[in-house]
């Protein structure tokens, strides 16, 4: 009798898959630091949020479209090892949706951020206060791309158990120091560093980790909102006012 897979179970064969084809194909790893680099971009741009969903969306299409494009692949290899002109079909095909997919990302892309006079504005006058759930949305789809670069260039262990990086750490001190810039408060900055700092012993105590790998998750976790919240707003302070292309 086939047992029955459990959620976790399902949950962990899925990542495996998205893992897989990171380390097999090389557009998708493109796809990946394309990611990360444009959710950068919007937030610079300050981005609405709707704009931002329409942005991700259209990330998700591409990399979903270069997954299926990888199991259509596996799957014709599995059936037949010869040149057939339906297998040369299927995967043209399977590669064309991966081409519709990223001519409308690129054209979602030069909409959104394409428009000058919006984009001076927006540096013109940087808001006093970020919108702080949006901020850290971007952050954590961020972090989490980061992550499973790091770990699949690293090539040792599990997205969830072990790796070059701690992703657990990462992720405690990314939620820390969110929590510290926006808390404001001593006592509060305190407890949310002290309960990173228990995520990472355990981390080390249980063998999962190296002192080394957690210090690495750690240092992500710390690096990406202060930029996010301290950095570019600065550098978009120091700007304001000043005309796009402007001398220093």
């Amino acid at each position: 009798m086939i047992r029955s897979k459990s959620p976790v179970d399902s949950f962990r064969f899925a990542l495996n898959g998205v893992l897989l084809s990171f380390k097999t194909q090389r557009h998708l790893r493109i796809h990946f630091v394309m990611a990360v680099l444009v959710l950068l971009a919007g937030f610079v741009w300050r981005l609405s949020r709707a704009e931002l969903l329409i942005l991700v969306s259209a990330i998700s299409l591409v990399i979903l479209t270069e997954l299926l494009n990888t199991a259509l692949e596996a799957v014709v290899d599995l059936v037949t090892t010869d040149y057939h002109p339906l297998a040369k079909v299927a995967k043209d095909v399977a590669a064309g949706a991966v081409l519709v997919a990223a001519v409308n990302a690129a054209l979602v892309g030069a909409l959104v951020f394409l428009d000058i006079e919006q984009l001076q504005q927006k540096l013109r006058y940087p808001p006093a206060q970020e919108d702080a759930v949006q901020t850290s949305a971007v952050g954590f789809l961020m972090l989490l791309l980061l992550l499973v670069i790091w770990k699949v260039k690293g090539g040792k262990g599990r997205f969830l158990q072990g790796g070059v990086v701690s992703g657990h750490s990462a992720i405690a001190f990314f939620l820390s120091t969110i929590i510290v810039l926006l808390a404001h408060h001593p006592l509060v900055a305190f407890m949310a560093i002290l309960v990173a700092l228990l995520v990472a012993q355990s981390r080390v105590e249980t063998g999962v980790h190296t002192v080394r790998e957690v210090l690495f998750g750690a240092l992500l976790g710390i690096t990406i909102p202060v930029v996010l919240y301290r950095l570019i707003p600065v550098l978009l302070q120091q700007v304001g006012g000043r005309p796009l292309g402007a001398g220093s």
